[in-house]
This record gives C-alpha cells, structure tokens and sequence, in this order.
C-alpha cells in the first residue's frame, strides 16, 4: 500500500491528475483544485496518499496535509460519499472550515460542492460530526484531533481499527502522552 510520495511533478493535467515521479517510475495521482494549483511542473513534493483499491481499479489520491488525508479519509467513510465527491468537498472547503460547517449545521455550504445535495449535506454533517468531536463527541473541542492524539489515532486506523472505536479507546487516555504511548494505550483498550 502506497502512503506518501516524494518526487519531482512532470504534469499537470486539467482533469485534477498530476504525474509524480519517483526513482524512475511515474505516478498518477488525483488531487484537488487547489492542491493541483500549487503543484508547478518540475518542483520537487510530497504529497501524502490514500491508495483506493477498487476490483476495477486502482487510484491514489493525493494531500499537502495530513490534516486533508485524514478529512478525505472521513468523508469517504460517509455513505453514498465516494473518494470523487471526497475530493470536490476538499476542493470547496477545507478541514478547518468543515470543522466550522459541521459544528454551525451549515447543509448549504455543503450543498454549494458539485454533486452535493441537502440529503447527503445532512448525511455527512451527521456523521463528520462525531470524528470531529462536537457535541459530545470523543475530541470533544470542536477540532479535529492533531499533534500526538491526530497522529496516534491516524495510526490505529491505518493499522485497521474503526475511528470511532479509535476515538472511544483514546478518550480517556492521558494528554501529556507522546504518541508512541498513546498507540500503546490504544492498543491496549482496543485489544480487549
């Protein structure tokens, strides 16, 4: 599984693809809008990846930010929210201004991304706002989770584990704990 890149970009298409090189081998990977527009043909980059492997075929989308990845990662857990309408999300708002929609309800901001309409706003409203701790919810500061609690719950759920039982192992860990410890903990409440 492909998580990051770090080459020199070739091409830049229109179509939100740019072509990554790396040690000889080229790379296509889907980006958004503005992540497409800061990406200059010749610059070296890293970009961080989710590899989407489908039975038809094989896609690697690409982020500036682990901040970006994780939101994609969020959006596409959402049903009827596949890793194209993730992207125009991304390419409309950014995380911290999901953040804000999610935690003020805001259904037409959501609906102002191609392809988005009231009913998958509502949806992904809904279920955004548990990931991203408002009301209630385990991060439980209307921001999502970044430092060593962001980078320790990226971890569980890459290794697998479902963000919401990642959230609910994490809650009740210590703050002053660096991330290899909270993996540690995490590990430790999830493998009960």
């Amino acid at each position: 599984m492909i998580a990051s890149l770090r080459g020199i970009v070739l091409e830049r298409y229109g179509e939100g693809t740019v072509l990554i090189e790396v040690n000889g081998v080229g790379y296509l990977v889907s980006v958004t809008p503005r992540t497409l527009a800061e990406l200059e043909p010749t610059s070296t980059v890293f970009v961080h990846i989710h590899h989407h492997i489908r039975e038809d075929a094989q896609t690697l989308y690409g982020f500036l930010t682990r901040d970006e990845r994780a939101t994609f990662l969020d959006l596409i857990a959402t049903h009827g929210v596949g890793p194209a309408l993730a992207l125009a999300v991304l390419g409309t708002h950014t995380p911290n201004a999901l953040v804000d929609i999610v935690a003020s309800n805001d259904v037409a901001a959501l609906t102002l991304v191609p392809g988005v309409g009231k009913k998958t706003a509502e949806r992904v409203i809904l279920d955004l706002r548990d990931k991203v701790g408002i009301a209630g919810g385990p991060a439980g500061n209307g921001a999502v989770a970044t430092g060593p609690r962001g980078g320790a719950r990226e971890g569980l759920v890459a290794l697998g584990f479902p963000p919401d039982q990642v959230d609910a192992a994490l809650a009740g860990a210590d703050a002053d704990l660096d991330g290899e410890a909270l993996i540690r903990t995490g590990l430790a409440v999830l493998g009960r």
